[in-house]
C-alpha cells in the first residue's frame, strides 16, 4: 500500500521550514518493517540437542558450526555429522546467531531432513506394486539444491518411481529442494544411499539397465529406453564420476546446436528433463 504523506509534504506543495521540522524532531515516518518469517522446524541448535539428533539415526541435512567454536569441539561435531551422512559447515558466529534467532545456539546447530527418505528396496517396491517396470533416477553429486529440485520435479511428471541421492557430495532433501520441486519432493519417494556405484551395482542384480548421461555417449533418439531403466546424472561441473560411468550399461547424448560458442552443455536439470521426457515417451509407446 503507498505511504502515506502529510499535507505539507505533498507532491503538489514544498514543505515548509523544513529544517524547523527536523530539529523539533518531526521525521516522516518509517515504513512498517515486514513480519519475520515462522521459525524453520527443521532447525535444532545447542550442543546437547544436536548431538542426541546426529546419534538418533534420524535424517540430518547440514550441520553448522560457528567460526568461535574451538577446534576440538568443532573436530567432534563434524565427526558425528559424518557418521551421520550430514554436511559439516563453520559459519560465521553472527550468522549462526541470525539462522537461529537467538544467542543460545552454543555454536552449533542441525538441519533435520526435510522430508523421510526411502530405501532403494522401497522404490524397486513400489514399481512392483504399480505393476510397472522400475524406473529410477540417479543423482550422482548433483550440488545445487535447485537443479535437484528440477530433477525431482521432472522425474515425477514423467512417471518415475524415485529418486537416488548420495548421503555425501551431493544436495540433500532441504527446503529449498523442496520449494525448487514445486512439492514434488514430498511426493515423490527419495532414498539417501552411501553408495551410487553400490546402489547401480544392486539394480542391476535386479534386471534394472543403467544410463547415464554424458557427451560422448550414443545420441537419445538411437537408444531403446524401454522396460526396467535408470538414468543417472552427474554433478554440475565434474558430470558423472569415472566410476559410475564405468558401472552403467550405455550412454546417453543430447546433440546441440551451438557448439564452438563456448555453451557446450546444457544445464543439468534441462538435461535431465529433456532425458525423462523420452523415456516416458518410449514407456507409453
Amino acid at each position: 500500500m503507498p505511504q502515506k504523506f502529510d499535507k505539507k509534504f505533498d507532491r503538489g506543495e514544498k514543505p515548509r521550514n523544513d529544517h524547523k521540522s527536523r530539529r523539533e524532531g518531526q521525521r516522516p515516518a518509517r515504513p512498517a518493517r515486514p513480519e519475520r518469517d515462522e521459525p524453520d522446524q527443521s532447525l535444532v541448535y545447542g550442543k546437547n540437542p544436536v548431538t542426541e539428533l546426529l546419534k538418533s539415526g534420524a535424517g540430518v541435512d547440514t550441520v553448522l558450526l560457528a567460526d568461535t567454536l574451538p577446534e576440538p569441539v568443532a573436530a567432534y561435531y563434524t565427526a558425528l555429522a559424518k557418521e551421520a551422512g550430514a554436511v559439516a559447515k563453520r559459519v560465521h558466529a553472527n550468522k549462526l546467531r541470525l539462522t537461529c534467532g537467538t544467542d543460545s545456539h552454543q555454536g552449533v546447530a542441525a538441519f533435520a531432513s526435510a522430508v523421510e527418505y526411502a530405501t532403494l528396496e522401497e522404490l524397486l517396491a513400489q514399481a512392483k506394486e504399480k505393476g510397472e517396470a522400475p524406473f529410477l533416477v540417479l543423482c550422482d553429486g548433483v550440488e545445487d539444491p535447485h537443479n535437484l529440485g528440477a530433477i525431482i520435479r521432472s522425474a515425477l511428471l514423467c512417471g518415475a518411481h524415485g529418486v537416488v541421492i548420495p548421503k555425501r557430495g551431493g544436495a540433500a532433501i532441504t527446503p529449498t529442494v523442496l520449494k525448487s520441486s514445486a512439492g514434488a519432493a514430498a511426493r515423490l519417494p527419495v532414498a539417501r544411499v552411501a553408495n551410487i556405484g553400490e546402489s547401480i551395482r544392486r539394480l542391476k542384480e535386479q534386471g534394472v539397465f543403467v544410463y547415464c548421461a554424458d557427451m560422448d555417449g550414443t545420441a537419445l533418439h538411437k537408444n531403446d529406453l524401454t522396460g526396467p531403466v535408470a538414468l543417472v546424472m552427474g554433478s554440475e561441473g565434474r558430470g558423472v564420476s569415472p566410476l559410475v560411468k564405468k558401472l552403467c550399461d550405455g550412454v546417453v547424448s543430447l546433440s546441440m546446436a551451438a557448439r564452438g560458442t563456448g555453451v557446450d552443455s546444457f544445464n543439468v536439470s534441462v538435461a535431465a528433463g529433456i532425458i525423462l521426457y523420452e523415456i516416458a515417451r518410449q514407456r507409453g509407446e
